[in-house]
């Protein structure tokens, strides 16, 4: 099961938090209103019924009272009225309904000299009951309704549900705000660490942007220094030893190629081991131009207006391969805002790779997507493992179709610059499958269109 990230987490802790206090006092809320709203309900019952009971008194007084008479003379409303007299029940209109729902306890107690007061239900509709003795065998009951109440109740939990529930979704929203600016530092953090990890070492944090994370701004930048110092120090080895080689390789290559050339004089074996040493050399200085040019990745593009169709076309014909296989979009200007020599230092590199790994390029197409630029280079090989996309332009990797197919004669850093090229121009090199079989390295290259 997957983990919910922090902002999630601090979110929906806000938004239960706000819910359980906002249900809280809507709980409280809506108690305190329907106890008041009934006690004043009650309380007016109680006085109506008390007056319109003393006029009920008043009109029994007589020898020979007419009970209906006497209720319907009566000016309660909505009210219902009820006498009962010597175990008689009296009503100013005939409603059975009305005498079974006085429960027999209530009654009791009216009889006892008591009065009474409590909440029934007659019919399904809520009914306040008082009653209040008029003698010792005679007893005033009168009916209220609370129906309205009720609604108005329902009404009640219905806004104090809504009210609940928005400040539930304030309480996300101010949590989504509040992690999204405690975590923007940390969001910037790792920024600089991504921009670092794609070769940019000059990412730097500002250590006045939060005071509570000025340690952390100023350890992360001394760690990015440190990072970036190793780095030159690397570069200037790899250069130094580079050009130290050079020399010497010149000059073995020289005398090899003076023996070489006389090799039909040699022995057999003696002309197999020079040109295997021929071989090597050449090999060896392929490596020390590579790492020339890594050397010299650090610096920032030279961007200049460069026909890179035509450049693209040279390329192949450099290494031997068709010109015919490159591919020009039709929305796609010719003309690219680039650094010449990078860019064509990286399709020389694709394309050794197609040949040596991939069974040979069979295209090279340039589009274009808004102004990025796009170089993309096609060949018939086995592909590139998924698990082997990222590292493989990583310096002196080679994947498993180099191992399986190549003679060892790569340097392992091919690749390497391609990437390095691409991260001068603020782009990125990656790898995937060609639809029909192979692979496809792509290149973007950011600005280099308008």
């Amino acid at each position: 099961m997957r983990r919910l990230g922090l902002r999630a987490r601090v979110t929906a802790g806000f938004a239960v938090g706000a819910l359980l206090l906002s249900a809280v006092m809507a709980l409280v809320s809506y108690e305190l209103t329907r106890r008041s709203l009934l006690q004043e309900r009650e309380r007016t019952a109680l006085r109506a019924a008390y007056f319109d009971a003393a006029v009920v008194r008043t009109g029994l007084d007589m020898d020979s009272p007419d009970v209906v008479e006497v209720l319907r003379s009566l000016d309660i409303g909505t009210r219902r009225a009820l006498v009962q007299r010597n175990g008689t029940w009296y009503s100013r209109n005939p409603d059975a309904g009305d005498t079974d729902a006085i429960p027999a306890d209530l009654q009791d107690i009216v009889r006892s000299g008591r009065p009474a007061v409590q909440r029934v239900r007659i019919d399904g509709q809520p009914t306040l009951l008082v009653g209040v003795p008029l003698g010792a065998s005679v007893g005033y009951y009168e009916l209220t309704s609370l129906r309205e109440l009720e609604q108005t109740l329902q009404v009640l939990a219905l806004a104090l549900t809504a009210v609940a529930i928005m400040v539930a979704a304030s309480g996300a929203a101010f949590g989504w705000y509040a992690t999204r600016h405690s975590l923007r530092p940390l969001t910037a953090v790792a920024d600089a660490a991504e921009k670092i990890a794609e070769g940019n070492v000059t990412a730097r944090l500002d250590p006045a942007t939060d005071p509570d994370l000025t340690r952390l701004s100023t350890s992360f930048n001394h760690m990015v220094d440190q990072l970036a110092q190793r780095i030159e120090r690397d570069r200037r080895f790899a250069a130094d030893v580079s050009h130290e080689l050079r020399s010497p390789l010149q000059t073995l290559a020289a005398a090899v190629s003076v023996i070489d050339r006389r090799r039909d004089q040699l022995d057999e074996p003696v002309a197999t081991a020079v040109g295997l040493v021929a071989e090597e050399i050449e090999r060896f200085q392929r490596l020390v131009d590579d790492l020339i040019q890594l050397a010299r990745g650090d610096q920032p593009a030279d961007r200049q207006p460069v026909d890179v169709e035509e450049l693209a076309r040279h390329a192949c014909r450099t290494r031997s391969v068709p010109d015919g296989i490159v591919h020009l979009a039709a929305d796609t200007p010719s003309t690219w805002w680039v650094d010449r020599r990078r860019v064509e230092q990286l399709l020389v590199n694709l394309l050794d790779n197609a040949v040596r790994y991939g069974g040979g390029p069979v295209a090279v197409r340039l589009r274009r997507r808004g102004t990025v630029g796009i170089v993309e280079v096609d060949d018939e090989g086995p592909g590139v493992p998924v698990e082997d996309r990222t590292e493989i332009f990583d310096r002196f990797v080679r994947g498993r179709a180099a191992h399986a197919r190549a003679a060892g004669d790569g340097t392992g850093l091919g690749l390497a610059l391609v990437a390095q090229h691409a991260a001068a121009h603020d782009g990125t090199a990656t790898v995937d499958d060609r639809p029909g079989g192979g692979a496809r390295f792509r290149v973007e290259l950011p600005g280099s269109l308008p």
